[in-house]
């Protein structure tokens, strides 16, 4: 499936997506289109059998994914998310009535001389009189509003001692309590640690994303599409929800990932937070809190369940270069271009993932072309993220894990074949590589890694990318009609290229 990443540009800044996640595949998608299993990223798009996201908005077998962020998202290939406006119907609203309302002619249920009736200032007699004229006026104004004042509250007493049917409420607005659990208590508290990240590339193009607290020390977890128009040489800002906008750099991102941390500088001493969840104990069905930026509408909240788990998605920006691939949470909380690198949370207010592509349909709307929430949203889950996050603050680089060996990037649903032959002449399986000490050969097609079911290339290198370099896996794959297991070290790579 095709997703995009969704995001606000500002100027349309498209962002590249990672290189492929296994090796050099020799078969990829075509330039211009995502990945094979690419998943829209609120700003990305993905490929059929794997669920693809672009970054920015790219199209996938299933169709077009949108997601929120710069790129693809925002920095990604995410457009202008100002919609424009369009003209207002010249029939509403209703124009407003004169300036100068007019009171003679009685009015409606009234005869000449009655209430609404023009006042006429009798001609003054004398000096005096007219003194005595304008007194007896201002007298009968105020004795006039007094007895409509009188009424008024007489009239009131006596329906309310008849019976009144309305009811008053004993507690509203900020005085009622709100029980932990509740959205709204999860979003107070979750909010002031949750920012809007404007990036801006060195020639003024960029977009608008979201990110979340990650630590005291002031780095900022989100979307690499959201950034990576201002890596070089370009500005990136933070605006909190009280109004406080503080400069920042951008410490590390992951393109495959699609994962980045950035940093305040003069990073304030209050800062909180967002508590981590464990992503791995997520269930279909749980209740889910989305908050960003969509369109630029900073500090929106929406709400859904867990959809699906574990759902294979590429995204990209549609413009060819490499997707970033992701095993995904699924959720119907509704996610837009802006929302991309925003905090995906659950009922008690822990991040579970980090709000990345969404499914959308191929037209946009708002006037911006970018496509909106249909209720396929992605999130790359908070226990790979924190990894990546973590690397990135260290040394500044993603560390991939890795198999050694080059798998087709074609739709299909019988696997991952690994090709005859790898990128730009190299060998298809790694010498010496895990692979290779694994026993796998050119022409294999792993159908599975662990219990996970492998249907293609895409959605081998986002469940590779779930693990750390070092672990053992277990590699079911056919050769010659019989299947056949084998056990796998991963190894690892370092950086995007």
């Amino acid at each position: 499936m095709s997703t995009e990443n969704e995001g606000t540009a500002v100027p349309p800044a498209p962002s590249a997506p990672p290189p492929a996640p296994v090796d050099a595949p020799a078969a990829s998608a075509h330039q211009g289109h995502p990945a094979p299993g690419a998943a829209p990223d609120p700003d990305r798009a993905a490929p059929p059998p794997a669920q693809s996201a672009d970054q920015g908005y790219g199209f996938g077998p299933q169709g077009p994914v949108g997601e929120t962020g710069w790129g693809p998202h925002g920095a990604h290939g995410g457009q202008d998310p100002t919609p424009s406006s369009s003209a207002p119907d010249a029939s509403w609203p209703p124009p407003p009535p004169s300036s100068t309302p007019s009171y003679g002619d009685g009015g409606a249920g009234h005869g000449p001389g009655g209430w609404g009736s023009s006042y006429q200032q009798p001609a003054p007699k004398n000096g005096g009189g007219r003194g005595r004229m304008l007194a007896a006026v201002l007298v009968a104004a105020l004795v006039a509003g007094g007895a409509g004042g009188g009424l008024g509250y007489t009239l009131a007493k006596e329906n309310d001692s008849n019976g009144s049917t309305t009811v008053s409420a004993s507690t509203s607005g900020g005085n009622v309590k709100r029980d932990p659990g509740t959205v709204a208590a999860v979003a107070a508290k979750a909010l002031p640690s949750t920012v809007t990240i404007e990036a801006e590339s060195s020639s003024g193009e960029g977009g608008t994303g979201t990110g979340f607290v990650f630590d005291t020390q002031g780095h900022i977890v989100t979307n690499n599409h959201v950034v990576a128009e201002a890596v070089d040489g370009g500005k990136v800002s933070v605006t909190f929800p009280n109004g406080k906008k503080y400069d920042a750099e951008v410490v590390g991102h992951a393109q495959g990932y699609d994962v980045a941390v950035i940093k305040l500088n003069n990073a304030p001493s209050d800062l909180k937070p967002l508590p981590l969840g464990n992503s791995d104990e997520v269930a279909v069905g749980d209740s889910t809190i989305a908050i960003g930026a969509p369109f630029g509408l900073s500090n929106t909240v929406t709400t859904g369940i867990i959809s699906a788990k574990n759902r294979p998605v590429a995204s990209s920006d549609g413009t060819g270069s490499q997707a970033s691939y992701m095993s995904a949470l699924q959720t119907d909380a509704s996610i837009n271009p802006g929302n991309s690198g925003g905090p995906l949370l659950d009922a008690q207010g822990s991040v579970i993932g980090i709000n990345s592509a969404i499914q959308s349909t191929s037209n946009g709307g708002f006037g911006t072309g970018q496509a909106g929430s249909i209720g396929l949203g992605f999130a790359i889950p908070i226990n790979q993220a924190k990894y990546v996050a973590q690397e990135l603050i260290k040394t500044g680089k993603p560390v991939y894990a890795k198999i050694g060996a080059s798998v087709s990037l074609e739709d299909t649903t019988g696997g991952a074949k690994i090709t005859e032959q790898g990128a730009a002449g190299s060998e298809p399986v790694d010498p010496g590589g895990p692979a290779d000490k694994a026993g796998l050969q050119p022409g294999d097609v792993i159908t599975k890694l662990d219990d996970r079911v492998i249907d293609s290339g895409p959605t081998l290198i986002g469940e590779i990318w779930t693990h750390k370099p070092g672990d053992e896996v277990t590699i079911t794959y056919e050769r010659d009609g019989k299947e056949r297991t084998t056990e796998l070290t991963l190894g690892s790579r370092v950086g995007d290229s």
